[in-house]
């Protein structure tokens, strides 16, 4: 049976490299935004709601782009990242501007998402299989079981420099752990530097790396709220962030559970540099001359 699903969207990132608000960049033919394509796609997976984790101070703009689009479409409900919504024990530094991270976000929104749900970043281009299979997946967990969407590292890479991507390692169709890394193509290799500084090594093309695309229940919220304070315990409050993947696999470690890898084919774009837009553009168009979108996607 259907389930109601909800799909969360961390949008309060301040895309510095990209220099501006990237997620208003119109990048379809009728001047549609990255996220345009994101929530038509994960309406026809069987989406019915979406919550925007923004910055309080984008939400007219917001509202007057992206939520013009989709109002009447699919729900739409927004959340603010701020870094005073922490308990009182947690004393952020005025002064800092940079959010508390991917995790906190995701906390931000703890009062508006209480069926299961994906979570995608703005600024990404998933393609319609990595909907489809958090839907699927989704559809069919139970209420304390988390997926991951994989996509082949060949079909998430930059023209225009190195990337920031998690490696996958996994057993038995589950992950054991993500290698944050630089990943670049050099000589026809694809090579990982892993942040860690560990040493640089060559993958496959069809190595699985994680774009963000999270499968989560509401059981996740629980867990932020058991373990934030502990967090944020004898931090730097200056630079720490919170990051989601590592709470996803805490969440599911203290569930008793682990997060299955779920494959897709799709091809991802992302938007690491200004370059990047015209990949972007290009592969959309390539999808609207295969027929998967309307030249005119909401028309």
């Amino acid at each position: 049976m259907k389930k109601d699903l909800t799909l969360v969207v961390l949008a309060a990132g301040m895309g510095s490299r990209f220099g501006g608000l990237k997620q208003i960049e119109p990048v379809g033919p009728n001047g549609e935004f990255i996220i345009d394509y994101s929530i038509k796609d994960a309406i026809l997976a069987g989406f019915n709601k979406v919550v925007f984790i923004i910055k309080e101070e984008n939400y007219e703009i917001f509202k007057n782009t992206i939520g013009k689009h989709i109002e009447d479409k699919i729900i739409v409900e927004y959340a603010f990242q701020k870094n005073d919504n922490v308990p009182k024990s947690i004393k952020i530094p005025e002064e800092r501007v940079k959010p508390l991270g991917t995790a906190h976000a995701l906390y931000s929104a703890k009062d508006l998402v209480h069926e299961n749900f994906a979570i995608i970043n703005a600024d990404d281009f998933y393609g319609r299989d990595g909907y489809l299979e958090a839907a699927k997946f989704l559809n069919n967990c139970e209420d304390d079981e988390y997926g991951m969407v994989g996509y082949e590292v060949e079909k998430t890479m930059s023209e225009n420099g190195a990337v920031k991507r998690g490696i996958v390692v996994s057993e038995n169709g589950y992950l054991t752990s993500l290698i944050e890394s630089s990943v670049e193509k050099v000589n026809d290799e694809i090579i990982v530097s892993p942040l860690n500084g560990d040493k640089p090594y060559a993958i496959s093309p069809d190595t699985l790396v994680s774009m963000n695309l999270f499968c989560l229940t509401p059981k996740i919220f629980t867990y932020l709220e058991n373990s934030i304070e502990e967090f944020f315990k004898d931090k730097d409050l200056q630079d720490v962030e919170w990051l989601l993947p590592n709470v996803v696999f805490e969440s599911a470690k203290v569930n008793g559970k682990q997060v299955k890898v779920l494959k897709t084919k799709s091809r991802h774009y992302g938007i690491t540099y200004k370059e990047d837009l015209d990949s972007l553009k290009k592969g959309i168009n390539s999808e609207i001359l295969k027929g998967v979108y309307n030249r005119d996607l909401w028309g």
